[in-house]
């Protein structure tokens, strides 16, 4: 059976605040905002290139069983970039603050900068040089094959 990781309800304060940050500081597309049943609106977004997305949620850690995650308790969400450089750029661009570029050592998937939602979930961004030649879905679509 095949199994994909597609949305990961991220917490957060203020929804609107969370949609804004996202879409307009990192990027990602908003690919729903609305009441999905009576009281539980859902704002779904997904990095560009990406086969995952976040999900933010009024009243959608009601619906999940377990303890409800506090804002800002998400540390390590990891996004993968081709150049780290060039990310760096766009995303300050944006007006995103994001640290230097750590290159931890000369291989490939060993550099990365860091940012924080205004909650103060953490995310990094690791450079991956292999996946300018080798997409994500391309390799997957071949060991589907296989």
């Amino acid at each position: 059976m095949d199994m994909t990781l597609e949305v990961i309800p991220l917490p957060v304060s203020d929804i609107d605040r969370a949609r804004d940050f996202y879409r307009d500081k990192v990027g990602f597309h908003v690919d729903i905002d609305q009441e999905v049943v009576p009281g539980l609106r859902v704002v779904q977004l997904t990095p560009p290139g990406s086969g995952c997305s976040i999900a933010l949620g009024d009243t959608l850690w009601n619906t999940l069983p377990g303890p409800r995650p506090a804002p800002g308790s998400y540390q390590g969400l990891q996004l993968c970039v081709t150049d780290i450089e060039a990310a760096r750029a766009e995303l300050t661009a944006r007006g995103l603050e994001v640290s230097e570029p750590v290159r931890y050592s000369p291989d490939d998937g060993a550099a990365f900068l860091y940012f924080k939602d205004p909650d103060g979930n953490g995310w990094a961004v690791q450079e991956y040089r292999r996946r300018a030649a080798e997409p994500l879905h391309r390799l997957l679509a071949k060991q589907a094959g296989a």
